[in-house]
């Protein structure tokens, strides 16, 4: 096979990667709290060939002397955009939206047996009964527990009333007394670009032992007097469609001129083998 052959087949390997990325975004430009992800692409190891020394050549030269063959390109990273979307109102009480493109929930997922903590935007909560209808968790829309201060947040049942505070606090209100039952543990993300993409609309931590550093260098707690949500409403998709839809023509034309390159380097060689029959 040719190194014009090689290169074009290792490039559409990779703008097949970028086109699932695409169309990841397209499908979910309705998931509340979504957040696009973005591909950036960086070239492989690039190959020196000088031209024949002659005193001639350097003269007047701006670029290096000879040619530079590439081995293709490859998808460098997969960011995530994390500018805030808009936020629609619901007037649902246990709706919320996070007002800071940086902040997230925390949620408690189960992995062969084991409790893991994962990230999300989604604000969309449900109650979940529990311990034969005596008390209900605060759950999200797969049934996981959405964490607090304290871990799960359960409370009894049998109240009026539940409103979910701007500092996170949930209240639920008793005939006319209202009591603060949990807290929700907000986390700030300080380094987004080390979270990895879980499913589900949620985000992990990566292996800590393999970067070689702290977790609170990726994410910190928030304080929980800050002004970080709002009730009653959702953070809808950052997607921009218009945007995504250019990005899916520019990238399936890339992949067609690298098609077209294949063909034309196997109709080149059919030429040149009938030449030396």
């Amino acid at each position: 096979m040719s190194r014009t052959m090689i290169q074009a087949a290792v490039t559409m390997n990779q703008l097949q990667n970028q086109l699932d990325t695409i169309g990841n975004n397209l499908a979910n430009s309705q998931t509340t709290g979504y957040k696009a992800r973005q591909t950036e692409f960086s070239s492989l190891l690039f190959q020196q060939i000088n031209n024949l020394t002659e005193p001639a050549n350097p003269q007047a030269r701006l670029t290096p002397e000879g040619i530079r063959i590439g081995a293709g390109a490859k998808l460098g990273s997969t960011n995530v955009n994390l500018s805030l979307g808009n936020i629609k109102e619901t007037e649902r009480a246990l709706d919320t939206a996070l007002l800071q493109g940086n902040l997230f929930y925390q949620v408690q997922v189960i992995e062969n047996g084991i409790a893991q903590t994962r990230y999300t935007r989604d604000g969309s909560f449900y109650l979940s009964p529990i311990n034969n209808n005596q008390e209900v968790m605060l759950t999200n829309s797969n049934g996981n527990p959405i964490l607090g201060e304290n871990g799960p947040i359960i409370f009894e049942q049998g109240f009026d009333n539940i409103a979910i505070q701007s500092n996170g606090q949930i209240q639920i209100t008793r005939g006319n007394q209202t009591e603060v039952v949990e807290q929700l543990a907000v986390i700030e993300a300080v380094r987004p670009r080390l979270l990895e993409f879980d499913g589900n609309n949620m985000f992990q931590l990566p292996n800590i032992a393999d970067l070689g550093i702290d977790t609170n260098e990726i994410i910190q707690q928030v304080n929980p007097e800050e002004q970080m949500i709002k009730s009653g409403a959702l953070e809808a998709s950052n997607i921009d469609i218009s945007k995504e839809m250019s990005d899916l023509l520019r990238t399936q034309r890339a992949y067609q001129f690298n098609s077209r390159t294949i063909s034309m380097s196997d109709q080149m060689s059919g030429l040149v083998n009938q030449l030396r029959s």
